[in-house]
């Protein structure tokens, strides 16, 4: 259908023609995990969404009034977020009066008009209001409730469905809800068919069928988002370029240099130069002011997806370890960055391996026997990946054999600790790292019955906050780490947000950066993750935080490898995870250390990686302070270099609507060179 027919079609009214009940499914790697159920009777709609994937997932009870137009003029929603945290939201409209209540607190505002308010926990079937209000808008820019404002871009229709049940649906991507815009279908009804991402799809029961091509569409309308954003923000220069008056930070020494130039060329750094060495003849010149280059940081808990590719090269990430994701997604990620075509880190890939039930997680490998488990650490092991990670729900019983096989095939293991097992038993079956201080420390307070393939792995924690650190039972843990030389990967902010963040309050660890972030994201952040409604709750959730520091401290006392990863995304996150290591014991020279040269011998790319010297790969960023006396001079980071390719963050940021923390630096090109700026 030509796209001013389709649009004609859906402003017939002004107020949506709902069906009485839509019914929709929340669909990922081919398995249902979820369902939506509106009921609309004459504008009051009752509606019921529950999503459970790996053992956790929001459930919400909502009750919406809808105006003519088709906004909320009344809005309730109830229940518990993905990690079990209470929800009361409320919204009304009455008398020219806007009032609402969220986490993040209450608010009002003058309303002589109708005006659409975000719900902050509201189910997937709110994207349909809010294309509908954005849609019957004549330049298709709406503010909204509590602040901020969306926009709406339209895409193309696709047909969906077979014979009778078949559809035309146009695509839209709603701008302002957050970092990275929602994409949706609607039908010719005005009515959501589905919201889509390349993860998931939740889409009108009936189509479960299309998820693998719905989520094709989201992919391909966020890669070309972030293709034009490469393609904006690149800087590829024909030429050698001298970074000028830098400190260079030698995670060997811990120390800066003396100022100094810092030659690129192609994909390598070509010397590292005395400051007054003359330029030759049609260098690009970059100022560095006077500030500090460090080598690229390595994050080394992702799950990477295009979008979090590119905020993590921008805050100085140029390496990151991927910790299980769909293997043809991960492939088709790499391969992008690979050629130029987005930017984002060099990526290592863990592979990932989960066994079968009622609360595997859909990444990576399933396996329902041992036989499938072993078949998987091979399949893995002809494709280069660098190890295995071994998941909740896969038999414990298994976990030697596949060890045993993947040393056998020159692969490393990690892994969580499956459900009904210890880390004893998982140091035993031949783990070489073990992932989640979590997983080490509920061995400690769980009994051997106890699931933790459900939310109990995380509202278990609270029992942490009376443990004896010095007990038997600790202690021969912390005896066996240290024996075989297991590494830790700690996820310190993971635990941070979870055990810390309150309803209302800036979290921590987000201090620095909150404000800087869109609207929708600020709101989300004030939000607590875990449960502490019942007395005493938080402050046993506090107590769980302060023995897992000190647990740490304790592991780094006796030398163990502790590994910086976040499972949050990186970026602005993995600054956080850095300064955490702070509080464990690490100066901010060496947490750089860890973070850097450490990091690139651990995945063994320390020849080309990890540090700044001639030879190797031009992988580094700048920022404008000292980042061995303040570590928090790495947030304001000034330009990035990876692979020999130059971006400046304060280009970057704005696309995802975030503000800058810091200027690019002056850049002066050659004369023939001056008008391409090197893109």
């Amino acid at each position: 259908m030509h796209k001013t027919a389709f649009l004609a079609v859906l402003m017939l009214a002004a107020a949506p023609a709902l069906a009485q009940t839509e019914s929709y499914s929340v669909v990922t790697g081919g398995n249902t995990v979820g369902r939506v159920i509106a009921d609309n009777q004459g504008g009051q709609v009752t509606l019921e969404y529950d999503v459970k994937n790996n053992g956790r997932g929001p459930t919400m009870a909502e009750r919406l009034t809808l105006d003519a137009q088709g906004l909320p003029s009344a809005w309730t929603l109830t229940g518990t977020t993905t990690f079990g945290s209470k929800v009361d939201e409320s919204f009304a409209l009455a008398g020219g009066q806007a009032r609402w209540k969220d986490s993040a607190g209450e608010g009002q505002a003058a309303a002589p008009q109708p005006v659409l308010y975000v719900g902050q926990n509201a189910s997937p079937w709110a994207l349909g209001i809010y294309a509908r209000a954005l849609l019957a808008d004549s330049d298709q820019r709406v503010p909204v409730l509590p602040a901020g404002e969306l926009t709406l871009d339209t895409g193309d229709t696709i047909d969906v469905g077979e014979g009778a049940k078949k559809l035309t649906v146009r695509q839209y991507a709603i701008n302002g809800l957050d970092i990275d815009p929602a994409y949706v279908l609607m039908d010719a009804q005005q009515r959501l068919f589905a919201v889509i991402s390349p993860s998931a799809v939740t889409v009108r029961q009936g189509y479960e069928s299309e998820e693998v091509r719905l989520r094709g569409i989201a992919a391909d309308l966020g890669k070309q988002r972030l293709k034009d954003i490469q393609a904006r923000t690149a800087h590829r220069y024909d030429a050698p370029v001298r970074i000028r008056n830098v400190r260079v930070f030698d995670p060997r020494t811990l120390a800066l240099g003396e100022p100094a130039s810092v030659l690129v060329h192609g994909r390598h750094i070509a010397s590292v130069q005395p400051l007054d060495a003359p330029a030759s003849p049609g260098e690009v010149l970059i100022d560095g002011e006077g500030g500090t280059l460090v080598a690229g940081l390595h994050e080394m808990h992702a799950h990477t997806g295009d979008d979090d590719a590119l905020l993590n090269l921008a805050a100085g990430v140029t390496s990151m370890r991927d910790m299980g994701n769909d293997n043809a997604v991960l492939a088709e990620v790499i391969a992008s960055i690979d050629n130029g075509t987005l930017a984002g880190p060099r990526i290592t890939r863990s592979g990932f391996i989960e066994g079968k039930s009622p609360y595997n997680s859909n990444n990576g490998i399933l396996v329902d026997s041992e036989a499938e488990a072993l078949a998987a650490v091979r399949w893995y092991a002809a494709r280069g990946y660098e190890q295995v990670k071994l998941y909740n729900s896969m038999n414990p019983a298994w976990s030697a054999a596949a060890a045993k096989e993947a040393h056998r095939l020159g692969l490393r293991v990690a892994g969580h600790v499956p459900a009904f097992s210890n880390a004893d038993a998982m140091i035993d079956a031949g783990y070489d790292e073990l992932t989640h201080i979590n997983q080490i420390m509920l061995g400690w307070v769980l009994t051997p019955e106890e699931d933790t393939r459900t939310l109990l792995r995380l509202t278990a924690l609270k029992r942490l906050a009376t443990l004896d650190l010095a007990s038997p039972r600790v202690q021969r843990t912390l005896d066996h780490i240290v024996a075989r030389k297991v590494a830790v990967e700690p996820t310190i902010a993971i635990h941070e947000s979870l055990l810390l963040t309150r309803n209302g309050e800036t979290p921590r660890g987000q201090v620095d950066y909150l404000d800087h972030l869109p609207v929708g994201a600020q709101r989300d952040a004030k939000q607590a993750w875990a449960d502490m409604s019942a007395p005493g709750d938080a402050e046993a959730y506090a107590g769980a935080y302060a023995k897992i520091l000190e647990a740490l401290r304790e592991l780094r006392r006796r030398g163990v490898l502790l590994i910086p990863g976040t499972d949050l995304g990186g970026s602005f996150t993995f600054h956080r995870e850095l300064q955490l290591f702070e509080q464990i014991g690490y100066t901010p020279a060496q947490v750089l250390k860890l973070a850097t040269l450490d990091m690139a011998a651990y995945l063994r790319q320390d020849q080309q990686l990890g540090s700044i010297e001639r030879g190797k790969l031009a992988d580094f960023f700048l920022v404008a302070g000292d980042p061995t006396a303040d570590l928090r001079a790495i947030k304001a980071i000034r330009m990035v270099v990876k692979d020999g390719v130059v971006y400046f963050p304060a280009e970057i940021y704005p696309h995802f609507g975030i503000r800058p923390f810091a200027d690019a630096p002056t850049v002066r090109l050659p004369a023939a060179d001056a008008a391409s700026d090197g893109r």
